[in-house]
């Protein structure tokens, strides 16, 4: 049988967040030695530590929250790409790879392997990427990456882009040693109903 990938960054004390951003914690409520029969545990973190999605609300007041995005987005076939350390990423990257027939995209840049660290800087997605993907199809972007726009970015040019042309996001996927191909992919969100995103267990299988 073909076994599962898992893409989705370990959740611990050490995992790197946004500057600033709530920091991930685990801690027991109640033990067993308490209670008398279990352990419970408490997560502290935010919707946008590891491996996650954005949902538009995140950057659009207006814009749809987690319990509005279908979970078909998260879940079929999906084709990995290998960009090795782009300066950016658009459609000029990506001209010679075939996309036809994909609706999910992962993009794989080795550009952030330190997972313990948060990087200092990223290639950013051009916001011409978007209607270059949606013409093509592709409903899921997803990236080894914190982001998909440039970290010190306050108008978020590629996340509306991207949104605007009915691409969702998909970020902080550990791919360094995931081959180019299609995979079969499940990475689906915790049923928030008012989150702005939701950390994912993205798991990919070779088809």
């Amino acid at each position: 049988m073909t076994r599962w990938i898992d893409i989705s960054q370990p959740l611990d004390e050490n995992v790197p967040v946004w500057p600033g951003d709530t920091p991930f914690s685990y801690r027991l409520t109640w033990t067993k030695e308490d209670t008398g029969s279990v352990n419970v545990g408490q997560l502290t973190m935010s919707t946008h530590t590891g491996t996650h999605i954005d949902a538009p609300f995140h950057f659009d007041s207006s814009g749809k929250k987690v319990i509005d995005l279908s979970p078909d987005l998260y879940l079929g076939p999906v084709r990995v790409v290998y960009l090795k350390h782009p300066q950016t990423i658009g459609p000029e990257e990506l001209k010679g790879e075939n996309l036809e027939g994909v609706s999910r995209l992962l993009i794989r840049t080795d550009t952030w392997l330190d997972r313990s660290s948060f990087p200092a800087a990223i290639p950013p997605v051009h916001p011409t990427l978007a209607p270059f993907l949606a013409e093509r199809g592709i409903r899921l972007l997803g990236l080894d990456l914190p982001s998909v726009d440039p970290l010190d970015s306050k108008e978020l040019p590629a996340h509306h882009a991207l949104t605007s042309h009915g691409v969702h996001i998909l970020e902080g996927a550990v791919l360094y040693r995931v081959e180019a191909g299609d995979y079969e992919m499940v990475a689906l969100p915790l049923p928030l109903t008012e989150a702005d995103g939701s950390p994912v267990r993205a798991m990919l299988r070779p088809i």
